[in-house]
């Protein structure tokens, strides 16, 4: 089943698409030469700590995910809900330092 209408003409159709395209080819042409010498980025220590999270070859710990479940199954893993407050909140002031 066709959901969209004939009578709606794509935005490639506008008169105004190629002018704006126009506009942002050369815009980005331009943007292109004045940035093709030597560039830098400087990451900042969030950001930093964002990019070393992105190897994903140490992302779950399975041996103690399997101790948790089993301790979880048994009864003897112990929740407190307090603690686990104390820890977001501690998280959550590192985060907005």
């Amino acid at each position: 089943m066709k959901i969209t209408s004939p009578s709606f003409k794509s935005p490639a159709a506008s008169p105004l698409a190629g002018a704006r395209g126009d506009s942002l080819q050369s815009a980005g042409a331009s943007s292109s030469t004045a940035t093709s010498g030597k560039s830098a980025v400087d990451l900042s220590a969030a950001a930093r700590h964002l990019s070393s999270l992105g190897d994903s070859a140490n992302d779950i710990n399975t041996v103690r995910v399997q101790e948790l479940r089993d301790a979880l199954a048994s009864g003897q893993l112990k929740i407190d809900p307090s603690r686990i407050a104390d820890g977001l909140l501690a998280s959550v002031r590192d985060l907005l330092k």
